[in-house]
């Protein structure tokens, strides 16, 4: 609802306006004293700013309560609300919030009247006119905390949507590595404060978002990588703080039901490291089992063996060779022994547990083994490549030529 229309006299204007700067210092005094979150503010830089923000509102108030054919608080005093707007956006980017600012105009609308309306009074204001003056210094206050508290909103939004950027740019710089002078400075450039850690997580972009609200606010998003190659569009990089150690476990609880899969924790600036562990995990198709994440700490050796799958299919021919001639299903048996003998060190008591069968029938297969590869199965060597080439949990028998 718009105030009622006033208009301030000649004479009431001039003896306002001589006023200005005691009623701008009696201002400024009362808002040091009410408001102490602004008591070391006025003697710095910010303090000329709010004495020259008050005398500019109380200026531009003056003229407003002048105009001639009835003003009102709408009308737009642009300097004033100009100056409102850059105390919003100074009192942002000291980190603050609004709570102070606002409270200082509370105390500088109290303050204000007090002091004007007794000099406009003493200098011919009339009661019926004092009613709408004081309106007019209230609605003309509000006016200036909206223009503030929109210069505030404006910084934030401006300061976050560049903050964000830079920190893109530095997962991403961090992701394809660099000098750790770079890293530092880019880190410095994004406000960030570098961990002792970073570990590479890869998981759905849809689901980054609520894994997020769990991590340290420190954790790092991107989609995009530098040097190894870029995940699939759909992936979600995250680099997050300080998840080694004790904090490991903790990480996977996070992560549950997130088909993640998580590289080692590495020092920060390394932590290309432990994006390329997670990357190529999965390329080789290391899914997660169930709603448990990938670890790939614990994926070691299916990393090692992996790595060149073209190459781990020719040595599992060459090696399952001697049984080349065997129906599947005879096949399939003797591979499942000879994989337990190598995995139990020949101990058949164990053997037999683990294919639950009889240690006879262990003995029996052994000796069907032994009748193929010869002295094959006493060379380390030849041991070695069966043991690579059976290692992995689900090894598909190749089947006959």
């Amino acid at each position: 609802m718009t105030p009622a229309r006033t208009t301030v006299s000649t004479q009431v204007a001039a003896a306002i306006r001589t006023e200005l700067p005691v009623v701008a210092e009696r201002t400024v005094a009362a808002i040091v004293v009410e408001v102490p979150s602004y008591a070391d503010a006025f003697a710095g830089g910010m303090g000329d700013a709010i004495q020259n923000a008050v005398e500019l509102a109380l200026g531009g108030f003056l003229q407003l309560a002048m105009s001639g054919g009835g003003a009102d608080a709408s009308t737009p005093i642009g300097p004033a609300l100009d100056g409102a707007y850059a105390l919003g956006r100074g009192e942002a980017r000291g980190g603050r919030s609004m709570d102070a600012l606002l409270a200082a105009y509370r105390v500088g609308a109290r303050v204000s009247w007090r002091e004007m309306s007794s000099t406009a009074v003493a200098a011919g204001l009339t009661v019926e006119s004092l009613a709408r003056f004081a309106e007019l210094v209230f609605a003309y206050i509000d006016q200036l905390s909206a223009a503030s508290v929109a210069g505030h909103t404006d910084e934030l939004a401006t300061s976050g949507r560049v903050r964000e950027r830079y920190l893109e740019r530095l997962a991403g710089r961090l992701l394809a590595g660099g000098p750790a002078d770079e890293l530092t400075a880019a880190a410095e450039r994004a406000d960030w404060t570098p961990p002792r850690s970073l570990t590479a997580v890869l998981l759905p972009e849809a689901r980054a978002r609520g894994a997020l609200l769990l991590l340290d606010p420190r954790t790092l998003q991107t989609t995009e990588g530098g040097q190894p190659p870029e995940p699939a569009a759909e992936l979600s990089v995250l680099l997050i703080p300080d998840a080694d150690g004790a904090g490991r476990p903790g990480l996977f609880r996070v992560l549950e039901g997130r088909t993640a899969v998580v590289g080692p924790a590495r020092p920060w600036q390394r932590v290309s490291e432990s994006y390329a562990r997670a990357l190529r995990a999965v390329r080789l198709g290391l899914a997660p089992e169930g709603a448990a994440a990938v670890d790939t700490q614990l994926r070691l050796a299916d990393l090692v063996l992996r790595s060149d799958e073209d190459a781990l299919m020719e040595l599992r021919a060459q090696v399952l060779e001697p049984l080349a001639d065997l129906g599947a299903g005879a096949r399939d048996k003797l591979v499942e022994t000879l994989r337990a003998w190598l995995l139990h060190h020949g101990r058949r008591e164990r053997i037999a547990a683990e294919l639950f069968v009889h240690p006879q029938t262990v003995r029996y297969r052994m000796g069907q083994l032994r009748e193929r590869y010869g002295d094959r199965l006493e060379d380390p060597r030849r041991v070695l490549e069966l043991t690579i080439a059976l290692g992995l949990p689900g090894t598909a028998t190749p089947p006959a030529t």
